[in-house]
Order: C-alpha cells, then sequence, then structure tokens
C-alpha cells in the first residue's frame, strides 16, 4: 500500500519487492518517491541502506560454503532475519537448512503480502486521500526506532535528523536524505578525537 500510495503501480511494486528483498531499502525509496524525490537519488539512499546486506554476505559466504553456482541466488536473500538465524546455528549443516527455510518463507509471505497490499490499494481508488503517502516515512520510522541503543545512536540519528529537515528548503527532493547519511562518519569523527583527547589528557606517571 506504501508504494502505491508513491505512485507505483502493481506492476512495479511487485518487481521492487522481488529484485529488492530488504524491507529498509523499499521503505526508504518509495518515501523519497513520495516525496516527489528524483527516481536516481531515491534509488541511490535505497542502496546505501542495502550495503550492510554485502557485510552479511561476507560472513555467510564462509559458513555456508555454496558453490560457487548458487551463490548469486543465495545473495538475494542475505538480510537480517537469514543472517540472524545463520549465525545461531551449530553446525554447516544447520547453517544451510536455517538460511533456506528462513530465506524461502519470508520471501514468498513478503512479495505475497505486497501483492496483496498493492491490489488492496488499487481498490480502494485514491490512495492520497486515505493519507498512505505518509505510510512508508511512519513504518520506516517505527523500524529504527527500537535499533537506537546507544548515545552515539541516538546522536547520529539526531544529527541526521536536523541535516535532512535543514536542507530540505534548499535541495531537490530525495538529495536531503543522501545528505543526512552524512551524521554517521561525523559522529565516528567526532567520537574518535573524543577517545583521543581523554587518552591525552589522562594521568601520566611522575618521574
Amino acid at each position: 500500500m506504501t508504494s502505491a500510495g508513491s505512485g507505483l503501480t502493481l506492476l512495479q511494486t511487485c518487481a521492487l519487492s522481488l529484485l529488492v528483498f530488504t524491507g529498509a531499502s523499499q521503505f526508504a525509496l518509495v518515501g523519497a518517491l513520495a516525496a516527489g524525490g528524483n527516481p536516481l537519488t531515491a534509488a541511490a539512499g535505497a542502496f546505501f541502506l542495502g550495503v550492510r546486506n554485502a557485510f552479511y554476505g561476507l560472513r555467510l559466504s564462509q559458513l555456508l560454503a555454496l558453490p560457487r553456482a548458487v551463490r548469486p541466488f543465495a545473495a538475494q536473500w542475505v538480510i537480517d532475519e537469514t543472517t540472524a538465524v545463520a549465525l545461531a546455528q551449530p553446525t554447516r549443516r544447520s547453517v544451510r537448512i536455517g538460511f533456506t527455510v528462513t530465506g524461502l518463507t519470508l520471501y514468498v509471505l513478503w512479495n505475497l503480502t505486497t501483492l496483496l497490499g498493492a491490489v488492496g490499494a488499487e481498490a480502494i481508488g485514491d490512495t492520497a486521500a486515505w493519507g498512505l503517502d505518509a505510510a512508508g516515512p511512519a513504518v520506516f520510522l517505527a523500524l529504527l526506532a527500537p535499533m537506537l541503543r546507544t548515545g552515539t545512536e541516538r546522536a547520529v540519528a539526531g544529527a541526521a535528523v536536523l541535516l535532512g529537515l535543514g536542507l530540505l528548503p534548499v535541495l531537490p527532493a530525495g538529495v536531503p536524505v543522501l545528505m543526512a547519511a552524512l551524521a554517521a562518519p561525523v559522529a565516528l569523527w567526532l567520537q574518535g578525537r573524543r577517545g583521543t583527547k581523554t587518552a591525552d589528557d589522562g594521568p601520566r606517571e611522575e618521574r
């Protein structure tokens, strides 16, 4: 429904779920499109959110040890849930079973519910009248909020919000989201400087 509220057709919505099997990236993409963003900048934001799956893949490639011909197909299922299930298994056989069962189940259910939601959105007519264009960002925030456990993570999120909102009036739609990503390296740089300063200012032994 959120995709339909962003102006995507039924076919485009289903293709997005089939090809981009990562919820955060999908919600970021449709949210940027709903705000009137350029499709290229919306896709770029979705891409950066999906980069973390590449790091999951580095670890899972060692645990699964799949034949080379199978790896491109398995890569489609490298997401948070399949990684968590695979890492919790004690043997390579159980790792493969856990990864396959979790990936297959989630992929089928995700695409089935996407189809049902898109069909339902078309049935209700004008999605903008129902406020579905705001559903994407709202769902994304609901997924993000529980992950902000440390002070650094909350500081990065807060700085990203300030950057995004501050640049919204002066940059094209979709670009402020990409600029907000600068909050993470800036926060890490400041944290590193603070740690270095603390170490330099620490007690020194008298000679």
